[in-house]
């Protein structure tokens, strides 16, 4: 039992310093990502040619299809055939991108800082890391944490939370609702629509 224990601590000891080093990369890649969309919205006068710059920075750490899978939940999700699963991606994907940029486009100059990266272990087990950054104005601070899973070689970020909401369990009550009422093929018409859904805006009220 004891060497059992002992063999449990030398591994702990030795993952930890890796961990950290992972943690550490996580935030200065999101810290790159986002400098990137501000250096954006500050020089870049074209928005349409800012928002498809913006978009495909930051499409590659934004796991797209599992925040769709985790909104819409495994029943949702079972309920649908495989050609409404792929709709109902490519129209999540397009609504999160359109009301992401729609937020952009309130940007007034504000500072934005990247704070810390935390690692975080779910009830399974499996470890995911928490970016905390903020939007300072002169009279206010609003914070956003990007939460990072690791696939088989990249850490993605998975849901944004603002203000405390997240995002994708945001979009989850809301399907939920429209699927307790009706059926997929009511959502994906509400999806389909523009102004049917709204996601968090600083706001917990």
């Amino acid at each position: 039992m004891k060497k059992l224990v002992s063999l449990l601590m030398v591994l702990l000891l030795v993952s930890l310093p890796v961990f950290a080093e992972e943690t550490a990369e996580v935030k200065k890649l999101a810290k790159e990502k986002i400098d990137i969309v501000i250096n954006l919205l500050r020089v870049e006068k074209d928005k349409k040619l800012r928002n498809k710059k913006i978009i495909e920075a930051l499409d590659p750490i934004f796991d797209f299809e599992q925040m769709a899978k985790v909104s819409l939940g495994k029943t949702g999700w079972m309920a649908m055939n495989a050609e409404q699963q792929k709709e109902f991606n490519l129209l999540f994907v397009k609504r999160l991108q359109e009301s992401y940029l729609e937020k952009l486009d309130l940007y007034t100059d504000e500072k934005v800082t990247v704070d810390e990266a935390t690692e975080v272990q779910t009830q399974s087990g499996k470890a995911r890391i928490y970016v905390t950054t903020h939007l300072i104005s002169a009279d206010d601070k609003k914070e956003m944490v990007y939460r990072f899973y690791k696939n088989d070689t990249h850490w993605l970020v998975y849901d944004v939370e603002i203000m405390g909401v997240s995002v994708v369990q945001t979009y989850r009550s809301q399907f939920a609702g429209i699927l307790a009422k009706g059926s997929v093929e009511d959502l994906l018409a509400k999806l389909r629509k523009q102004g049917e859904f709204s996601v968090p805006t600083g706001s917990k009220g």
